[in-house]
């Protein structure tokens, strides 16, 4: 079978019914597109390459259980499998983003405690996990600019190609996300630490 002139809703339609080889096709037609989406966020080949197999694998689950449903847009539902795995991989890393407010100083610069005793290890960490909570409550698309930003030290031009959005768009994205972590983290939300709010 050729492929070639066929679209993607008619490779599926041909995978469905038992035929490997239309989905041979697709996975042909856009692989590079998946890995470079991934690549742009892990910034590693060997995992970019890793995860693309994972969103294939994933893809080929969806379709057989027949929960996929978007006919015609292939394309765009691949993307953001990918797009989320490459995301999930970096959250699972738990690491902790130096985030910049909106006057140019760390939040965490004022968390530098003069002795590391054990209660002060617990406050640091209480405000940690504090800062994550704050996170998983934003908007999604706030929340994802700025884990790509301070998490993954993505530039906006490299937020901008993997989220498929304008700079401004990414730009104005961040501005809000930091806006809404200032409310979240009020200054009696953390009465230990005042400095931590200093302007």
């Amino acid at each position: 079978m050729s492929g070639i002139c066929l679209s993607d809703s008619q490779l599926l339609s041909q995978y469905k019914k038992g035929n490997e080889e239309a989905f041979s096709e697709l996975l042909n037609r856009h692989k590079d597109r998946v890995y470079t989406t991934i690549y742009l966020i892990v910034k590693d080949r060997y995992l970019a390459e890793d995860l693309m197999q994972e969103v294939f694998i994933k893809a080929i689950r969806t379709i057989k259980s027949g929960k996929y449903n978007e006919e015609g847009k292939f394309l765009p539902w691949i993307l953001r499998i990918a797009h989320n795995l490459a995301i999930d991989q970096f959250r699972k890393e738990k690491r902790y983003p130096m985030i910049v407010m909106e006057d140019g100083s760390s939040i965490w610069n004022t968390l530098e405690f003069s002795e590391q005793s054990i209660e002060d290890s617990h406050i640091k960490q209480d405000t940690y996990n504090l800062l994550k909570q704050c996170i998983q409550e934003l908007p999604e698309a706030q929340k994802e600019v700025l884990v790509m930003r301070h998490y993954m030290q993505m530039s906006f031009q490299e937020i901008a190609e993997a989220t498929d959005v304008s700079i401004n768009t990414a730009l104005g994205r961040m501005r809000y996300a930091l806006i809404n972590l200032r409310k979240k983290l009020k200054p009696d939300t953390i009465a230990y630490d005042k400095k931590f709010y200093r302007k």
